[in-house]
C-alpha cells in the first residue's frame, strides 16, 4: 500500500502540505488544471524555492489577481483585506459542482466536515449554517483541494503523521485576539496526540488541524515504509533555531 508520514516537527497549515506534496512529485499543473473547476475569483499559484533556517523548500503563495501589485491572499489578511466569508454549504456544493474524482472529493469535504463541526461547536450554531472566516476565504479552499488532488497525484491510500505540535502565544482571528491553538483548532485535535514547544507562534492552522483530523489514519513515530519520495514545504515564518517546513515522506508501507 503506498502511504505518505507527515513530518511536521514545525506544525502543519494547508499551503505546507500542499507544496511539499508538489515538491515529493505531485504535477502541480494537473493540480492547478483541477483547481480551475472550482467557482472562484481570479487567483494564480506562485512557486519558489526558499532556504529556510538551512533547509531547501517549496513555497506556495495563493495571489489574488484581482488585488493590487497581485498580492498573496495571507498579506490580505494580514491587512484586514480579506472579507469574503463563505458558508459550509456553499463550499460543499462548490466541490460537489467541480465533478472532481471521488476520492478527490471526498477528502475534500471531510476535511470542510471536521472544520464546520468544530466551529459549530465554538460558536453554538448548527453545523449547516456555519460561515468561514479565514477558512472561507480563497486560498484555504484552494489549499485543501489542491491537498486532496496532491494525495491523489501522488497514489497516497493512507496518510500518517508525527505529534502536531500547535505552538503558543496569542494569534489574531476574524472575531479578535485567540489564544493559540484558537478555540476551533484545539476542538479538531481532540485525541490526536500534541507534541510541546516553547515557540510563541500558532504553528498548526486550522486547516491543517482539519486535514490532520479528516485524513490521517494513525500519529506517531515513523511507520514501516520503504521511502520513495520526499518533499518539504515552507511556512510562511522564520522560526528561532528551526527550520519552519512540514517534510513529507512518500513510498510503500512494509
Amino acid at each position: 500500500m503506498r502511504i505518505a508520514y507527515l513530518d511536521c516537527f514545525s506544525g502543519i497549515s494547508g499551503d505546507m502540505l500542499l507544496a511539499a506534496l508538489v515538491d515529493a512529485g505531485a504535477d502541480r499543473d494537473r493540480i492547478e488544471a483541477q483547481l480551475r473547476k472550482l467557482s472562484l475569483d481570479a487567483f494564480r499559484l506562485e512557486w519558489k524555492k526558499v532556504v529556510k533556517t538551512g533547509v531547501s523548500a517549496l513555497k506556495l503563495d495563493v495571489i489574488d489577481e484581482s488585488a493590487p501589485a497581485a498580492t498573496p491572499f495571507k498579506q490580505l489578511k494580514v491587512l484586514g483585506n480579506d472579507h469574503v466569508h463563505r458558508g459550509y454549504k456553499e463550499i460543499v456544493e462548490m466541490i460537489k459542482a467541480a465533478e472532481l474524482a471521488p476520492r478527490v472529493s471526498n477528502r475534500a469535504l471531510a476535511v470542510f466536515e471536521k472544520i464546520a463541526i468544530a466551529e459549530a461547536k465554538i460558536h453554538h450554531v448548527p453545523v449547516e449554517t456555519v460561515h468561514f472566516h479565514e477558512v472561507g476565504a480563497l486560498d484555504s479552499i484552494v489549499d485543501v483541494v489542491g491537498i486532496a488532488l496532491g494525495l491523489e497525484e501522488l497514489d497516497i491510500d493512507e496518510l500518517y503523521c508525527g505529534h502536531v505540535p500547535t505552538g503558543n502565544g496569542y494569534v489574531r482571528c476574524d472575531h479578535g485576539l485567540y489564544p493559540v491553538p484558537a478555540p476551533a483548532t484545539m476542538e479538531m485535535l481532540i485525541g490526536i496526540p500534541l507534541r510541546q514547544t516553547t515557540i510563541q507562534k500558532e504553528l498548526t492552522t486550522p486547516t491543517g488541524a482539519g486535514v490532520a483530523a479528516a485524513l490521517v489514519r494513525d500519529f506517531g513515530p515513523l511507520p514501516a515504509m520503504t521511502v520513495e519520495s520526499i518533499g518539504y514545504g515552507a511556512g510562511t515564518r522564520d522560526l528561532p533555531d528551526q527550520p519552519n517546513v512540514l517534510r513529507l515522506l512518500v513510498g510503500q508501507q512494509l
